[in-house]
């Protein structure tokens, strides 16, 4: 039976034995990002048990998340929060830890043991666009639209976005997008590799629930390792230095399996 395991900061956790899912669940605010719902991600990764093997991340409302909250620019701030001209005052050490901690949120769905997967409707803008790419894969309703604004506000993608967009449409590409800001529709991002599968709205639970079973079919080392090989091709292993690790990570898997039989 599924269990809420947490729920705090508009972010709801819930795990049902192999599967997590993880719900930002502010949709009044279209899923608006904060310190505290950055927080909440970092701990909802930290509190799931090592029956998961995947985490499913997916937003209540019209939008997955229209990005940072707009208050955190006013001088106001957010209620509770330092807003971000405190930040910009902050000593050098002061402000690296703090975009550090920011970016917690955005790190442990790539873990080799599980494989998250990001379910995305209307807008991923900005830290919206950045939490999608957090995930090893996305499947996008059709009226998905992903923009990164950050550099339109004079800022730059500072949640570890940067990487995985390069790696997904490459360098020309994704400055352009960074650069001009501009909307990126579900069939553009199919087609240039940031999305795995677009589907008509109303499917996207379904066609998601489908991924799920799809990844939950591989036997779990197995899948570890597959996973762990192609992360260390992407991170630029040459091809000598892969083959290598390919070699050892059958020698396991074939040790693994020979153990299990005897």
């Amino acid at each position: 039976m599924a269990q809420h395991d947490q729920e705090w900061d508009g972010v709801r956790l819930t795990v049902d034995d192999t599967v997590a899912t993880v719900t930002l669940a502010v949709p009044e605010r279209r899923n608006a990002q904060t310190p505290a719902m950055w927080r909440a991600l970092t701990e909802a990764g930290r509190a799931l048990p090592g029956t998961v093997r995947v985490a499913v991340l997916r937003a209540e409302g019209a939008s997955f998340s229209a990005g940072l909250d707009r208050r955190a620019f006013t001088p106001e701030g957010i209620e509770g929060e330092l807003s971000f001209l405190d930040l910009a005052r902050a000593a050098d050490a002061e402000l690296d830890a703090t975009i550090a901690g920011f970016q917690e949120a955005f790190t442990w769905w790539r873990r080799n043991d599980l494989v998250s997967v990001a379910a995305v409707q209307g807008h991923a803008i900005g830290a919206g666009f950045q939490l999608a790419l957090a995930c090893d894969l996305r499947i996008c309703a059709a009226d998905a639209q992903f923009a990164m604004r950050e550099t339109s506000l004079g800022l730059v993608p500072d949640l570890g976005g940067t990487k995985p967009l390069v790696d997904l449409v490459g360098y020309g590409r994704a400055l352009e997008i960074c650069a001009t800001g501009r909307a990126v529709g579900a069939a553009e991002a199919e087609r240039i590799g940031l999305a795995n599968l677009v589907v008509p709205a109303d499917e996207l639970p379904a066609a998601t629930d489908d991924l799920v079973a799809a990844l939950l079919a591989a036997p779990r080392n197995a899948l570890i390792e597959t996973k762990a090989l192609l992360r260390g091709a992407a991170s630029g292993h040459d091809y000598d230095t892969q083959r290598a690790a390919e070699r050892a990570a059958q020698s396991r898997r074939l040790r693994d399996l020979t153990t299990a039989a005897d």
